[in-house]
């Protein structure tokens, strides 16, 4: 069987609510888009990694650094709707990676391991998890994800899931973050850009589940690797200090 076609896609939009022309902030004398599609180049994962924009300032700079453009509709509501727009015209691919633009320090081989679910024709949706850190269990902003035995996803909450019961079973049970990046079938992402909303996610605020309301499994491959996101002008400084740490 020949490996799935594979193309990430990196959604950027200019007008961020905290952080506007977020995508072209300055992060070690480079732009944060250019960053992170170096990431998913050094990844050797993807037919093609392109980015996905609605503003002509992010396409310049893209393609000032050897990027490739798309230019999408302004009325896209989220990252997926616009991945899904690139998919629409690309049907030779088999799946396609959502990668968020705020993530410049991406690992390379994270990346491998989300695209290379789709070696597996059964996956639908894929995405990451990494080990829950003690501390992180009461914080509602570190999303949980509650795993099966095969690796898909049960549920993902802000809660402290799962709940332990009984005092002595908490060694039994592994807690894992989710890490947002996520990756489709063609298929299952142009079906998932149509449905709405659902009761849990606009609970929840998690737009993941949407996909398992509607019956979409979620394939979850496991890493250690921790993100750094840049959320706020000030997270600029932090992404640069672990640069430095790391000697990137």
């Amino acid at each position: 069987m020949a490996p799935p076609r594979v193309v990430a896609v990196i959604p950027a939009r200019y007008g961020s609510t905290r952080f506007p022309g977020k995508p072209l902030a300055l992060i070690a004398g480079k732009p944060m888009v250019e960053h992170v599609w170096r990431r998913c180049q050094e990844s050797r994962a993807f037919l093609d990694v392109l980015v996905a924009t609605d503003d002509d300032r992010i396409r310049e700079v893209v393609e000032r650094f050897g990027g490739r453009a798309v230019m999408t509709s302004p009325h896209c509501a989220t990252g997926t709707d616009r991945v899904a727009e690139v998919a629409r015209s690309r049907p030779e691919v088999d799946a396609w990676i959502n990668v968020q633009g705020d993530e410049p320090l991406l690992d390379p081989q994270a990346l491998q391991l989300l695209a290379g679910l789709f070696s597996n024709p059964q996956v639908e949706m894929g995405t990451l998890v990494r080990p829950l850190e003690a501390a992180e269990v009461p914080n509602p902003n570190v999303v949980k994800a509650v795993l099966a035995m095969n690796g898909d996803a049960l549920y993902f909450s802000r809660a402290a899931l799962p709940f332990i019961r009984e005092a002595g079973h908490e060694g039994s049970v592994r807690r894992w973050a989710h890490i947002g990046l996520y990756g489709y079938r063609r298929d299952t992402l142009l079906r998932l850009a149509t449905l709405p909303p659902t009761p849990l996610e606009e609970a929840e605020k998690l737009e993941q589940l949407r996909a398992l309301e509607h019956g979409i499994r979620i394939r979850c491959g496991q890493v250690q690797w921790n993100t750094v996101a840049v959320d706020v002008p000030e997270d600029v400084a932090r992404v640069e200090a672990v640069m430095r740490e790391r000697g990137l």
